[in-house]
């Protein structure tokens, strides 16, 4: 049984606020870190953490964020590591589940680490057209901050990243040492207040183009379901493109 959650995407709220900070990030990553501790804490490896998966309890200013979509995830027994099978959304899969490693909870902070990202410049820090060369990128750890975007964003916001997004899942950081962070412990002192315009701006493309993304991926699924057998191939055609352009997995 799952709570009843009325409030929305988080990343959807963000875009209509008047205001929004380095701070108010923070706050969020906290929350989202939080939750991922407790799916540890219970063996509960997610998988599959993005934006769509991350919704507001209600409609209420301030409301909780919870985590959605347990449909990819998997039961762990303490730190186990083993080969799952190749799961999860392409711009969040981590490094060793593109290497087809053993793997367990570290997966989930790197999905953490792109959702930071995004929430201070509104993009993530991987993007190619190019699935393959997408997944190059991440297997590299090839990202940035480049200016101007990242100038206004403290060390320690860039510090948390890096630790997320370490490539050794051994040597990422975990949920419960993120939380510990200076950034999200101490954020009345250490993250900026600055509004993050800019951030909001991206965030609304980025949006949008996540939208466009589903709607493409429903409607090849439909077409492939109930359009006559004579143009099917057609549909995987379709689809083949999806998934060569990084829109779809698993079709």
């Amino acid at each position: 049984v799952f709570d009843l959650v009325t409030g929305g995407e988080l990343f959807e709220d963000i875009v209509a606020r008047e205001y929004y900070s380095e701070a108010d990030a923070s706050h969020c990553i906290q929350q989202i870190l939080e939750a991922v501790l407790h799916c540890h804490q219970m063996g509960v490896v997610h998988r599959d953490l993005k934006p769509e998966n991350l919704l507001l309890a209600s409609k209420s200013k301030g409301a909780a964020v919870k985590l959605a979509d347990f449909g990819l995830a998997i039961e762990v027994q303490g730190e186990q590591q083993a080969w799952f099978g190749f799961a999860g959304t392409p711009g969040y899969l981590s490094p060793e589940v593109l290497r087809k490693d053993p793997y367990g909870k570290p997966v989930d902070m790197w999905a953490c680490g792109v959702i930071l990202y995004i929430l201070l410049v509104g993009y993530p820090p991987f993007w190619d057209e190019d699935q393959h060369r997408l997944y190059q990128q991440i297997k590299a750890g090839a990202y940035d901050f480049p200016s101007p975007e990242w100038d206004t964003v403290t060390p320690e916001a860039k510090d948390l990243i890096n630790k997320m997004l370490t490539i050794n899942p051994a040597k990422r950081i975990t949920a419960s040492e993120a939380l510990k962070h200076p950034w999200i412990c101490q954020r009345s002192t250490v993250a900026s207040m600055m509004h993050r315009q800019e951030t909001v701006d991206c965030l609304k493309k980025f949006n949008a183009r996540r939208k466009l993304k589903v709607r493409m991926k429903t409607l090849c699924i439909l077409l492939i379901i109930t359009v006559p057998v004579s143009t099917h191939g057609l549909c995987i055609t379709y689809s083949r493109y999806l998934r060569y352009s990084g829109l779809l997995i698993g079709v």
